[in-house]
């Protein structure tokens, strides 16, 4: 298949007048974390800035409860269950050690409130209570969370059960998580407000949120905490600054307040350092590719949803790029389907290639615009 290529050079230098300050990022390290491993991504691109042992497989601890919540939150916008919902709690749910919420066996308690007992407390009781709620055992339930953690494409994670208990075959990797919590924030915007409630009254008990970094820094609006002897100290977090959202992950700390000074430190440098670059928007024409034995000879090819990179700032307006089509490009087309790839040097360095595709749909031309198109074609192939 013959490529018929042209490069499209742009340096645009309206949309980034803002980055005016770029030199400050020129050369700046990522921090060193004191912890096992620890990841930090843009959630608008799925980019990762920095991390280290990204894919090193750990023990998650109560950081599985994201996975947990992220069925329970599946299981609401579906309409399964409700949060005014009741719950009967089970002997083994009320059974479970390490942190609680202190539910009592054989009471009913109200879906909304034991997701406040995973998310702000924590608590391995309120797991289990789910965990039965959805899928009838706490066994099954880790079944589905196996499913949709390799649905979503968590690929060095396997869950055993519904609170993260140690167990020798539960475990994950800062990779995966950032992946994870990315999702909850994507798929339930709204429920992610739970993950902001700083302290949680149930059976006359209040407890307050792990997550130091919401009582530190108002940006900071989730997600969990995790601890055992062998995991560490642990923090997957979330911050919003203006447009920007970015999530580290900061695995195996020394302590709580370890996880937290070293979460914030991730966090500030992404978005000190870094920029999200809408470099097209949505249905914006990059070019027109022919088209061959179509009602239209012409069709406009680009991105159908804002095409956004993260970007160091002192590299934000040194972006090139070069269109390829796939020739020949044949009627009949759909929108969205995909039919060249846009290649991107950033500072003359290798970037990355990016799918285009057809902006609106082409039918295929009458019997005699097909005609005339193959013998075109076929001359020039000669």
């Amino acid at each position: 298949m013959r490529l018929s290529a042209f490069v499209l050079h742009f340096f645009l230098a309206s949309l980034f007048a803002a980055f005016s300050c770029a030199a400050l990022a020129q050369n700046v390290p990522a921090p060193v974390l004191a912890a096992k491993s620890w990841i930090l991504i843009d959630h608008a691109t799925g980019q990762t800035l920095t991390g280290k042992d990204l894919d090193s497989r750990i023990e998650p601890a109560s950081l599985t409860k994201l996975m947990t919540a992220y069925l329970t939150f599946s299981a609401l916008k579906a309409g399964t269950i409700t949060e005014q919902q009741m719950v009967l709690v089970s002997p083994k749910a009320w059974r479970q050690e390490g942190s609680r919420m202190f539910i009592q066996v054989d009471t009913q308690v109200p879906v909304g409130e034991l997701i406040r007992g995973v998310i702000v407390q924590s608590g391995n009781d309120a797991c289990v209570a789910l965990a039965e709620l959805l899928a009838g055992s706490e066994e099954a339930f880790a079944a589905l969370m196996n499913r949709e953690a390799e649905r979503l494409g968590m690929k060095n994670t396997r869950f055993t059960n519904s609170n993260g208990l140690p167990d020798p075959n539960l475990y994950t990797t800062a990779r995966d998580l950032s992946i994870l919590a990315s999702a909850i924030i994507r798929d339930f915007p709204e429920y992610y407000g739970f993950y902001s409630i700083k302290s949680f009254t149930y059976n006359n008990i209040t407890q307050p949120n792990r997550n130091r970094l919401l009582y530190i820094d108002p940006t900071v609006d989730g997600m969990k905490t995790g601890h055992t002897a062998a995991a560490g100290y642990c923090l997957v977090s979330s911050a919003l600054r203006g447009p920007r959202r970015l999530i580290s992950v900061v695995l195996g700390a020394a302590s709580d307040n370890v996880r937290a000074q070293e979460s914030l430190k991730l966090l500030n440098y992404g978005f000190q350092f870094y920029d999200t670059v809408r470099v097209y928007a949505a249905d914006q024409a990059l070019s027109q590719f022919r088209v061959w034995k179509g009602a239209e000879q012409q069709v406009n090819v680009g991105f159908t949803h804002d095409f956004l990179l993260s970007l160091p700032k002192e590299k934000a307006s040194k972006i090139e790029a070069a269109l390829e089509s796939r020739q020949p490009v044949l009627a009949p087309l759909v929108r969205g389907q995909e039919i060249g790839t846009l290649r991107l040097t950033v500072a003359g360095e290798p970037y990355g290639e990016y799918p285009v595709v057809a902006l609106s749909d082409v039918p295929l031309a009458g019997f005699f615009g097909r005609l005339w198109d193959a013998i075109v074609m076929w001359f020039k192939s000669l």
